[in-house]
């Protein structure tokens, strides 16, 4: 009889012992921040520094101390880009309120990896060619230091380049970042009322987070891709609401971003509306000039 009581005894101590790892675990959940601005913090400063700031840090530190055949300062800051990006965005799905599929997360992380280390060669030798006298508001073939090139195959090397650096690097890297948002996003719906305030932080981020998506969407030339997420987003919104629910605080936060950088990047394309240069390097249905082609066009020489 004693020895049964003793196996029951310790029977009970093991699943009490198995359980403990979910009960730290939900006690942890519940004293963490609903609002996650240390990885929303995370982000934008790794963007606003490694990718808005790789170009001006090549423009800003000598020649001198990176030869034109070795990696340069920006090209430092690209790879630790295409570490560190990855990792936050994997962060962030982790904290997502509900499952998400996974398969979808990991193939999304793998191609923007491999299109982001595309755009990091191409933009390299890109940047050579801009300290060689390189005009980014004209194309290929209109540079005066390539249309002069001997033999003209070599003009088709350099168009090649340019596909590979601006349009298959900037889609195998955009059309993921922007999948895992959204599918972060679609998570971010709740009843709870506490849950659907940004804190003061959050509110104090915005500003700059708003501010790189649209050098992103300007630059990258990806206008297309974030109008149809941003939409996806309504749609999204609109079809919780029906339901009773409203985006969290993370998803206010993702939501509000957006919607500023529709506006900033609709004040962009009215101030250069009239601009014949750029409206010739970008013809097409949507007129959205890259701001490193107008810092070439008007700035540069000035």
């Amino acid at each position: 009889m004693q020895s049964v009581r003793k196996r029951r005894g310790n029977a009970l101590n093991r699943a009490t012992q198995n359980s403990t790892p979910g009960l730290k675990e939900n006690v942890a959940q519940k004293k963490r921040p609903h609002f996650h601005f240390d990885l929303w913090f995370c982000l934008t400063l790794q963007n606003w520094v490694l990718d808005f700031g790789r170009p001006i840090i090549m423009i800003v530190l000598p020649l001198e101390w990176f030869p034109l055949n070795k990696p340069s300062a920006g090209d430092c800051f690209h790879m630790a880009y295409n570490v560190i990006t990855p990792f936050l965005m994997l962060k962030l799905i982790e904290r997502s309120p509900r499952v998400l599929p996974r398969s979808a997360v990991y193939l999304c992380i793998i191609t923007f990896v491999m299109g982001a280390s595309i755009h990091l060669v191409g933009d390299s030798i890109n940047h050579r060619l801009i300290l060689s006298g390189y005009q980014l508001h004209l194309s290929v073939r209109e540079n005066p230091i390539i249309k002069d090139l001997k033999p003209t195959s070599l003009i088709d090397s350099f168009e090649l380049l340019y596909y590979y650096d601006e349009q298959l690097g900037h889609l195998m890297w955009y059309i993921p970042f922007f999948i895992i948002l959204f599918i972060y996003f679609t998570g971010c719906f709740t009843k709870a009322e506490e849950q659907k305030k940004i804190p003061v932080t959050g509110w104090l981020l915005m500003g700059p987070s708003a501010l790189y998506y649209w050098y992103l969407v300007t630059e990258g030339q990806i206008t297309e891709l974030f109008l149809l997420t941003f939409l996806a987003m309504v749609a999204v919104v609109i079809h919780q609401q029906r339901k009773g629910l409203s985006p969290d605080s993370n998803g206010l936060f993702l939501f509000c971003s957006f919607s500023i950088t529709v506006l900033l990047v609709a004040m962009w394309v009215v101030f250069l509306w009239n601009d014949p240069v750029l409206r010739n390097k970008y013809p097409g249905l949507i007129y959205v000039p890259e701001p490193w082609s107008y810092y070439t066009l008007h700035i540069r020489n000035h």
